[in-house]
């Protein structure tokens, strides 16, 4: 695997996260302002996109904010999800947090993230806050 950094959203991050995020989950306001705001990491094996995530600093969070993170589903469970979070937050300097699906908190925490907060909701789907 190896990866490139972005400074406007890429076409290849963008397939991924209509495919994850939109098409298999249902999500409708997948793109934001955000966007233009943050860095892209894409994710490639075998010369192929396989994985994305976007990161900015959040002022009044006082933190870098990790999202958007997205693994095409034939390469699952094969450790590319780790490999993004990992690298971004090598790449990143001073603190961490994200916005996680609760179904994936179990993921964040084996990478050392700590839940915070209320539970909240985005399209109907619940999220925590959650900080390394």
């Amino acid at each position: 695997m190896n990866y490139k950094i972005y400074d406007q959203l890429p076409q290849e991050a963008k397939e991924i996260r209509i495919k994850v995020f939109m098409e298999e989950q249902g999500f409708k306001d997948e793109f934001d302002d955000l966007d233009d705001l943050c860095q892209h990491l894409v994710v490639f094996g075998n010369n192929q996109p396989i994985g994305t995530c976007r990161f900015y600093y959040d002022e009044s969070l006082k933190s870098n904010v990790l999202g958007r993170i997205a693994v095409i589903k034939e390469y699952r469970g094969k450790k590319v999800g780790q490999y993004i979070v990992k690298t971004a937050c090598s790449l990143i300097q001073g603190n961490v947090c994200l916005h996680a699906q609760l179904q994936a908190k179990p993921f964040y925490e084996k990478l050392g993230f700590v839940a915070y907060g209320d539970i909240d909701y985005d399209e109907d789907c619940p999220h925590t806050w959650m900080k390394k």
